[in-house]
């Protein structure tokens, strides 16, 4: 009998992530917290992820690079690889994706994943998919292996709302051949079985997007780490902070630009930006446009602490979203005390409730005059502040999240074993 035939048993988990960027993008940030609370609870861990790699916290969480051909790399997107870095026909699928406009990495690292679950399928009691929603998933099961699958949403409203920022033909048929991948995930995630998502938003748009059916889908919000994101003490005068990435129009940093422009007119205001813009991308060229200067600082490759020390020195935090499925970002601007203003879109309402000061996404007016207020008030920056942590404090905390996700691990394992049973007689 195996440990995971114990009840309460630890669990020997397979972690898988296609990308797993540390600090910028909510699956990377997931599978690193996930994986530390899961062995600090007794179980074994391992991540299987292709680049960018996991930052991991524990020394006994194993990494298991499954590495791709690496080809939107921050210094080298759409590189064109060395013949020697070919090693297979999935490399030769993936380069060929990319040339012809599409985004291969869930396809491939999926199979890339089947390939190496399948050597070792008796080193595990159960996977878990961050996301993946590859083909390759499918096979997962048939190796005997009971699989988990997180969906923090369906990519599905990226592409909808990228489709209505592209301008021509040409653009939107080039966003269209980019998120071909969407409807290989939405195929996936109707045959996968238990899936976890993070806010009924997410649920509600995995039903209507992806048509997967509720009753297999179960809620589970994320939690921040408290270590990092707190409150510090004295915050610089007139500093805005916003986490996203620059140039996805998703994440509305073109709305906050333009705010802060007009706010800069009348009262002394900068804004810090975690993330790395491309360089003469649209969010450069829209800096210039409106001749914010030293207005605005793009800041990339900071550490935890770094990190932590900018949240919760900036006098207001923004999450200017068109849309977020649940935002961990908005969760660790509370956390550090910082009054938060975030967009009225997705989960947003959801995760923040009373706690932060809402705002139409895409208005900005109206994120101009709610900044403005703020910048003019101390005291109801106290208030937003002190509502978000207490908010941070009663309902997001990682180990809770991972308990809750061990129980759905034991119920699928003990699902697989029932079906193993069934075949046998």
């Amino acid at each position: 009998m195996s440990e995971a035939d114990e009840p309460g048993g630890p669990l020997r988990v397979a972690l898988l992530s296609y990308r797993s960027k540390p600090h910028c993008g909510g699956q990377g940030v997931y599978l690193r917290h996930l994986s530390r609370e899961l062995v600090d609870l007794g179980h074994t861990v391992e991540v299987f992820s292709g680049q960018p790699y996991p930052e991991l916290d524990r020394d006994e969480i194993k990494l298991t690079k499954l590495p791709s051909l690496d080809l939107y790399r921050d210094d080298d997107p759409f590189r064109n690889p060395a013949l020697g870095e070919f090693r297979d026909w999935v490399d030769v699928l993936e380069y060929a994706h990319m040339r012809t406009g599409g985004f291969p990495e869930p396809l491939t690292f999926s199979i890339r994943a089947l390939r190496e679950l399948r050597r070792r399928r008796r080193d595990f009691d159960v996977v878990h998919d961050n996301q993946v929603l590859g083909v390759g998933n499918l096979g997962i099961s048939r190796l005997g292996l009971p699989l988990v699958t997180s969906i923090h949403h369906p990519i599905s409203v990226d592409r909808r709302i990228e489709l209505e920022a592209a301008q021509g033909v040409r653009q939107k048929f080039g966003k269209r051949r980019w998120y071909g991948f969407v409807g290989m995930q939405a195929q996936v995630s109707r045959r996968i079985g238990p899936v976890l998502t993070v806010s009924d938003s997410s649920k509600i748009d995995i039903v209507k997007d992806f048509k997967v059916d509720p009753r297999d889908i179960e809620i589970l919000p994320l939690g921040v780490d408290t270590r990092i994101f707190h409150p510090r003490g004295e915050r610089v005068p007139g500093r805005i902070v916003a986490m996203a990435s620059a140039d996805a129009p998703i994440k509305g940093v073109d709305v906050l630009l333009r705010a802060v422009a007009k706010l800069a007119t009348e009262r002394d205001v900068h804004v810090i930006v975690v993330s790395r813009p491309q360089k003469d991308g649209p969010t450069e060229k829209l800096v210039r446009d409106l001749a914010l200067g030293e207005r605005v600082q793009f800041v990339s490759g900071i550490s935890d602490d770094e990190l932590g020390e900018l949240l919760a020195s900036a006098e207001v935090a923004v999450v200017p979203s068109r849309y977020e499925g649940f935002s961990l970002p908005a969760v660790e601007h509370m956390a550090s005390g910082t009054p938060l203003v975030a967009s009225r879109a997705g989960a947003l309402p959801e995760v923040v409730g009373d706690a932060a000061v809402l705002v139409e996404p895409g208005d900005v007016e109206e994120l101009a005059a709610t900044l403005r207020g703020l910048h003019d008030s101390a005291d109801e920056r106290a208030r937003v502040g002190a509502s978000g942590l207490a908010r941070v404090q009663e309902r997001f905390a990682w180990p809770a999240v991972a308990q809750a996700t061990v129980e759905h691990y034991r119920e699928a394992v003990t699902q697989q074993k029932y079906l193993r049973l069934a075949r046998r007689g």
